[in-house]
């Protein structure tokens, strides 16, 4: 997408099957370029590292561009960076999200180039998403202009990420080929299961609708049959008009939402100031960009079943 956190961005190679044909073989000999005795894989950010790390196991040394607690969306990629990722054997990225990586995989040398956004079909979001006022783009543009990078947060499509980062994998390291199919059928079994405590979790509220900061979590209220409405639309950090205010309070009542949620990587500033007006409570939704000692969680599951149990709880959940 072309919008970074002022203007997020996100990733993408060039189309799941080309970017996996692209792909060489590069085990043995490739590994010992990295200095690590492994197969090297680079991850832009968090969402990215924990596939790599899950699917790679014993096999992969993992390295994150983005340090726990940095914003993703705001990175600046470094020139000591720029030569680690010149050194490694793979890299896992999601294109349009972190401009600055994304201009350092083009110029790079590196064979193996995977791009989450191209093994998943992405969307067009806007402040409101989820139920009536969903906006499918169904003839989305190779640009990703506008798209929604949040992908990993709807645990269908990141299942569906982790497949084709494990036939990456595969291809680009043989050797470990059979390590890669079995590690990515368990982390796809765990998506599954936790897409069933979503569904099941969810089935009955109270209320669909829900109030973010900005707009995260449109595929995960998208498959969960709820609605999102976000204060910032994708731009966490831009302040919401006098009448975005306005309608958020008229919302809230006429639907009867109960909590402004807010993230721990961005000030919780709006969320409060708009959640007293209205008289309603505040709380967290982690859109999981990193793992802190903030976090309600140590890793990616455990941080989702946090997510569950705070909007169980904001939406009256039977």
């Amino acid at each position: 997408m072309n919008v970074r956190r002022r203007l997020i961005p996100l990733v993408a190679a060039a189309g799941a099957l080309s970017a996996l044909s692209a792909l060489s073989a590069c085990s043995t000999d490739s590994a010992a370029a990295g200095n690590t005795g492994k197969f090297d894989v680079v991850a832009s950010f968090y969402p990215m590292a924990f596939l790599a790390e899950q699917i790679g196991g014993d096999h992969v040394h993992v390295t994150s561009l983005t340090e726990p607690g940095q914003e993703p969306h705001d990175l600046e990629i470094s020139a000591k960076q720029t030569a680690q990722l010149q050194e490694s054997d793979a890299v896992l990225y999601l294109k349009n999200l972190q401009p600055s990586v994304d201009d350092a995989v083009s110029q790079s040398e590196i064979k193996t180039k995977i791009d989450a956004s191209s093994l998943t079909k992405l969307e067009k979001h806007g402040n409101e998403v989820g139920g009536h006022a969903a906006e499918h783009d169904d003839h989305a543009d190779s640009e990703l202009a506008g798209l929604d990078p949040h992908v990993w947060l709807d645990p269908v499509r990141y299942a569906q990420i982790a497949e084709g980062v494990g036939k990456a994998f595969e291809k680009a390291d043989p050797d470990h080929a059979a390590a890669y199919k079995a590690n990515t059928a368990a982390l796809v079994k765990k998506l599954d299961a936790l897409n069933t405590k979503f569904e099941n979790g969810l089935r009955n509220t109270g209320t669909k609708v829900f109030i973010t900061t900005h707009a995260a979590f449109g595929y995960l209220a998208e498959r969960y049959g709820l609605t999102e409405e976000a204060i910032n639309g994708l731009d966490p950090e831009s302040e919401p008009s006098a009448d975005r205010v306005k309608d958020l309070e008229r919302m809230a009542k006429a639907d009867g939402v109960t909590t402004v949620f807010y993230e721990t990587l961005v000030s919780d500033r709006t969320a409060k100031t708009i959640a007293s007006d209205a008289g309603l409570k505040t709380d967290v939704l982690d859109p999981i960009e990193g793992i802190t000692a903030k976090s309600r969680g140590k890793d990616y599951f455990s941080v989702q079943e946090a997510n569950l149990k705070a909007l169980q709880g904001a939406l009256g959940a039977k």
